[in-house]
């Protein structure tokens, strides 16, 4: 995939698009070199920040919107950055509960960040200056070992 070439994806929040996510960043993932095992942790983390921004951010109110954008990464060498947007309220990424606290282990809900944070080279949380909360992911391409 050429460099700077972004796909945008803009599609009103229900969870019947997860799959053509899915298909779209394993597709511009695999444009941008990522091998299997980091197409396979990018997939977790783009349905899960997809999820999270249908879900948490907008509310599942279809009327609203999710936006996601993939960049093959430029200067930084082979790779790829995701920006999912959603147009919810936003909240402050510092009040998210550790999900490693003992009292937050059992709990069925928020991981999400976390498991994002572990399987991206990088990874921002932050209010969207279009409104809306975003996270921005980077996954670089790693060297072959010899």
């Amino acid at each position: 995939m050429p460099r700077g070439n972004t796909v945008r994806l803009d599609f009103h929040s229900t969870f019947d698009m997860l799959d053509f996510v899915q298909v779209v960043s394993d597709h511009v993932g695999r444009m941008s070199g990522l091998d299997e095992d980091a197409l396979h942790w990018v997939g977790v983390a783009v349905r899960e920040s997809v999820i999270n921004a249908i879900k948490h951010g907008n509310a599942n109110d279809e009327r609203k919107k999710v936006h996601v954008e993939f960049t093959p990464l430029d200067s930084e060498g082979p790779g790829i950055a995701i920006r999912v947007r959603d147009e919810g309220p936003g909240f402050d990424p510092a009040s998210i509960p550790d999900c490693l606290a003992p009292d937050n282990l059992l709990k069925s809900s928020g991981r999400g960040i976390f498991l994002i944070r572990s399987f991206m080279d990088e990874m921002v949380l932050q209010r969207a200056p279009e409104g809306g909360m975003e996270v921005v992911m980077v996954k670089r391409v790693q060297p072959q070992q010899a």
